[in-house]
C-alpha cells in the first residue's frame, strides 16, 4: 500500500486541485478492488494545525495528522494555494523542513497548480523545471529565478518530484501517477470514469500573455506599449533599441531584467496573444489575421503561432471561438 498525504499548509488552500486529485485515487482503489485487488491507495490529509479554512475561509476541513514527526509516507503531494509569496512561506517553514527531510529519507513530492511556490521553497528544485499554472508564471520567476519554469507543460518529473500545471491539469499529474504505479488500465479506468482528458500534456492553448509592467524602468515599459500598440508593424530590436538610444546589447540585457523575456520574444508573444483573440472573436480568415499582426509569411505565422499556443490556426479557432457556429 502507498501512503499519499495531501498536505494542507497555512494559508488557503484551493480546494478544486484538493478534492479532484483525493477522487482519482479513489478512483483507482475501485478499480483495483474489481480486480480483486487491495486498496493501494491509503489517504490521509496532514498539516501543522488542527483546521484548514478553504476557499476564502468559506469552508474548513481538519486534517488526519498534525503532529508529523513520525509520519513517512511515500508520497507528499501539495494542493494549489492562493497566497503565492514571501510571507506565505515563511508561515510554512516547518512544513518545508519537514518535506526536505521527508525527501532525503525517500518520500516523493508533488505539486499541484500554485502549490509548486511552497515546493520550489524547498530548494529541491533548484536549476530543474518545474510547471504551474500559468498566471503565476511571472510571480514564481521572480520568486524562484534558479527554477527553470515550464507553464507550458502540463506535468515535470525530476528525481522523485513532480509539478503539474493548473487546478484541472494537477489531475493529469494524478492519472500519471496512477498510470506509474498501477498501470495504463487503471488511468484509463480513472480517465473515462471521471472524464479527464488523458492526453493533455500542455497548457499552452490556455495561457494568455500579459506582458510584467510591474517594474520600475519607465523606458522599458515604453518600449512595451509601443509594441503592443503597433502589432501590425514589423517591429525589430534593432528598432526599439535605437528609440531607447541604447546599444542594441544594452537595451536586450535592460528588457530581459525588466520583464523576463528577451525582446524579440515579446514581440512574437504580444503579436500572438493578438492573433488568438482574432480568432477568438471574430471571422476573418488566417491569411487577414496573419496580415493584422504584422506577418506577411503564412508558414512563419503558422509555425509561430503553433510554438506559442500548440495549435495551429485553424484548429485554435475550432476550439475556441466564441462566434455561434449557427450563425455562420
Amino acid at each position: 500500500m502507498k501512503k499519499v498525504c495531501f498536505l494542507l499548509p497555512e494559508g488557503q488552500v484551493k480546494p478544486s486541485s484538493l478534492f479532484g486529485a483525493i477522487e482519482v485515487f479513489e478512483k483507482a482503489n475501485e478499480f483495483l478492488a474489481e480486480k480483486g485487488r487491495s486498496r493501494f491507495y491509503e489517504l490521509t490529509l496532514i498539516g501543522s494545525g488542527i483546521s484548514q479554512s478553504l476557499l476564502n475561509a468559506q469552508f474548513v476541513v481538519q486534517p488526519d495528522r498534525h503532529n508529523l514527526k513520525t509520519l513517512q509516507p511515500d508520497i507528499i503531494i501539495i494542493p494549489g494555494l492562493y497566497e503565492q509569496d514571501h510571507y506565505a512561506l515563511e508561515k510554512n517553514q516547518t512544513l518545508i523542513n519537514w518535506m526536505v527531510q521527508r525527501y532525503a529519507q525517500g518520500t516523493e513530492l508533488a505539486s499541484m497548480c500554485t502549490g509548486a511556490f511552497l515546493l520550489a521553497a524547498t530548494g529541491l528544485l533548484k536549476n530543474e523545471e518545474c510547471s504551474t499554472h500559468w498566471r503565476a508564471g511571472q510571480s514564481f520567476a521572480a520568486m524562484f529565478p534558479d527554477v527553470h519554469l515550464r507553464t507550458d507543460k502540463i506535468i515535470t518529473e525530476v528525481n522523485g518530484i513532480y509539478t503539474a500545471g493548473g487546478a484541472q491539469s494537477s489531475l493529469n499529474l494524478i492519472l500519471y501517477l496512477v498510470e506509474k504505479y498501477n498501470g495504463r488500465a487503471a488511468a484509463l479506468y480513472c480517465a473515462k470514469i471521471l472524464q479527464i482528458d488523458i492526453e493533455r500534456n500542455s497548457q499552452s492553448p490556455f495561457i494568455f500573455f500579459e506582458g510584467y509592467k510591474k517594474h520600475e524602468d519607465d523606458v522599458i515599459r515604453r518600449s512595451q506599449v509601443y509594441i503592443e500598440k503597433n502589432i501590425d508593424e514589423r517591429i525589430t530590436v534593432e528598432f526599439l533599441a535605437s528609440q531607447s538610444a541604447m546599444s542594441k546589447r544594452s537595451f536586450i540585457r535592460r528588457f530581459k531584467k525588466a520583464t523576463q523575456h528577451v525582446p524579440i520574444e515579446y514581440i512574437q508573444k504580444v503579436k500572438m496573444e493578438s492573433a488568438k483573440r482574432e480568432l477568438e472573436q471574430n471571422r476573418k480568415n488566417v491569411n487577414e489575421v496573419m496580415y493584422a499582426v504584422g506577418y506577411t509569411d503564412r508558414k512563419a505565422f503558422r509555425n509561430m503561432f503553433k510554438k506559442v499556443t500548440g495549435l495551429s490556426p485553424v484548429d485554435y479557432r475550432a476550439k475556441y471561438s466564441q462566434l455561434s457556429t449557427s450563425n455562420s
